[in-house]
């Protein structure tokens, strides 16, 4: 299996640096990702340095709490779509959602795959902070506000993508959107069973470890 056209080539690291992201672009070109993750303040750099490729310009929205006013991530996204982002990748409010709120969560959604139009739109879950019941919820949300993914996890929170809640994501959107598996993956095994579990992107900074050596031992994002 050619994993490298499943892989979101990421650093969303605070300390990134303009040589980061250009050192991050030319080993996607190298490996033949499917796309870079990268923070909005450098999608134009990224678009650049990508030029003449087939790779994505992904970038983050209300990230990572998901606690921004709808219109900020609106404006936000119209932003990111502005300076050349192909894919964004948003953070739903989880405390709406925890509390209940399910029209304003899947209105948000909504409203910024309005304004993003084409553009491929993944929603962070989270999944580290929610119930089974709420992972469940929250995909529904999601499949009715017309995203074009389900998304685990930032890789800022408690944990990252684990088997049981991809298998909980699958259940509910089944092939209707499809799941990208996020945080923790630093090995070439765990990328397999997702893929195998269903999952058709996977966004991991360790890309170049997994499919060169088949492991890493550093902390992803």
């Amino acid at each position: 299996m050619k994993i490298h056209k499943y892989i979101d080539h990421t650093n969303l690291k605070p300390t990134a640096t303009k040589q980061d992201i250009i050192n991050l672009c030319e080993e996607a070109k190298k490996h033949h990702f499917f796309a870079v993750c990268i923070n909005p303040c450098y999608i134009e750099l990224a678009k650049e340095n990508l030029k003449n490729t087939t790779i994505k310009v992904a970038t983050v929205i209300g990230f990572p709490l998901g606690a921004s006013t709808t219109e900020t991530k609106i404006f936000e996204a119209k932003n990111a779509i502005k300076n050349g982002a192909d894919e964004i990748d948003m953070v739903l409010n989880i405390g709406a959602l925890k509390a209940g709120d399910y029209s304003y969560v899947e209105k948000e959604i909504s409203l910024i795959k309005q304004a993003i139009g084409h553009h491929t739109l993944k929603v962070i879950l989270e999944n580290c902070y929610l119930s089974s019941d709420e992972i469940t919820t929250a995909c529904k949300l999601c499949l009715n506000a017309k995203a074009d993914f389900v998304k685990t996890s930032t890789g800022f929170g408690t944990n990252g993508a684990t088997f049981k809640d991809v298998t909980i994501m699958n259940s509910v959107v089944d092939g209707e959107s499809q799941i990208k598996a996020a945080g923790g993956i630093r090995d070439l095994e765990t990328a397999l069973k997702f893929i195998e579990m269903g999952v058709t992107r996977l966004g991991t900074s360790s890309g170049v470890a997994l499919v060169t050596q088949g492991f890493t031992n550093q902390n992803d994002y």
